[in-house]
């Protein structure tokens, strides 16, 4: 009984010291589980720091937070910058074009040489001599005494006139042996002489002038009309503060819409229900400012034209910072003997101009 009992004692000694040993060993695996995730977590978490450091680095950020809104301004800015480079290179383009005011040119040289005050277009066609000579011997100086009023008075004359639809024959050579003689044309190449041409013909002329001269205004003029430089030169003097004018005879009128008509306008129907022209300057004479011609010479494949000239010019500048000075003045009158001394123009007929002595 004794021996029975000693054995049963030693077992289950033997059975705690087991339950011990695996205790110790549960716990082991556990610490080293646990120091095994803090580990990678640790790790993670330096690396994490070490990636934000790098893109602080790289976008310049250092270590300060940009919000959002911070982000936007700056975007914002540099839009801004952008826009200003553009408007100071289209400043410097216009500049260079010539839109200053300045009311004197560099020469290049270091010394400036001041703006003569008008270039004045005489339209004419073919078949009107008899108007440019009564025009040479009433109010247009001829050979030196026309390179004399620009030195002088500062304003420019020619006959304007574009070119035969059959290029070279008799009506060019005619022309072309008149200017020899006289010098007094401008010639547009480009411009085929016809009266439904008329409004592109003007707009030429402002193109070309504008381009070969520098003026301060250029004016149009018809070839039955008696022109006083000397009232002209003086009433154009006193616009000379005013950037971008358009001088002359302001009108409205009735817009035609029947084809047989003298004034029809094809494109009546753009005029409103109504019927009426809006304001322009009548075609007899007008001027505008050098501003202005360069505007037309800079926009000239976009301008459309209308069957008229006047309403062509007029309509251009609709919707323009435009200054329409209605000049009575340019408001032609029908010729009588000694309007010429107080009048700035005066429509004649060639018979009657022509009878008048220089």
């Amino acid at each position: 009984m004794h021996t029975r009992g000693g054995s049963s004692s030693r077992g289950q000694s033997g059975l705690g010291f087991g339950s011990r040993v695996s205790s110790l060993l549960l716990a082991m695996f556990a610490t080293m589980a646990t120091i095994y995730v803090a580990g990678r977590l640790w790790q993670d978490a330096e690396t994490r720091l070490h990636l934000v450091e790098e893109l602080d680095k790289r976008t310049g950020q250092g270590k300060s937070a940009v919000s959002v809104d911070d982000t936007l301004k700056i975007i914002a800015c540099r839009e801004q910058q952008k826009r200003l480079s553009a408007v100071e290179m289209e400043l410097a383009a216009a500049r260079q074009a010539g839109f200053v005011s300045n009311k004197l040119v560099d020469k290049g040289d270091g010394h400036s040489k001041k703006r003569i005050l008008a270039v004045i277009g005489i339209i004419t066609t073919f078949g009107r001599k008899k108007n440019r000579d009564a025009i040479r011997k009433a109010w247009m100086p001829t050979g030196a005494a026309l390179k004399q009023m620009e030195d002088e008075k500062g304003i420019v004359l020619r006959f304007v006139i574009g070119r035969s639809a059959n290029r070279g024959d008799s009506l060019d050579r005619e022309i072309d042996n008149e200017n020899r003689q006289t010098n007094d044309f401008i010639f547009l190449d480009g411009q085929v002489e016809a009266t439904e041409e008329q409004p592109k013909k003007s707009k030429l002329f402002f193109i070309h002038a504008v381009e070969t001269w520098d003026a301060e205004f250029y004016a149009k003029v018809n070839d039955d009309v008696y022109v006083n430089i000397d009232a002209l030169g003086a009433t154009l003097s006193t616009h000379l503060d005013k950037p971008r004018t358009y001088i002359g005879c302001m009108k409205s009128g009735e817009v035609f819409s029947e084809p047989t008509h003298k004034w029809y306008e094809p494109d009546w129907w753009k005029f409103g229900d109504a019927k009426s022209y809006f304001r322009h300057a009548s075609g007899e004479i007008y001027a505008i400012s050098r501003a202005l011609a360069q505007f037309i010479s800079i926009n000239r494949s976009l301008l459309r034209t209308y069957a008229h000239d006047d309403v062509s010019t007029g309509s251009w500048f609709i919707g323009l910072d435009v200054k329409h000075i209605d000049e009575s003045k340019f408001c032609c009158s029908s010729w009588s003997t000694g309007l010429f001394l107080s009048f700035l123009c005066v429509c004649v007929q060639t018979t009657t101009l022509l009878g008048r002595s220089h």
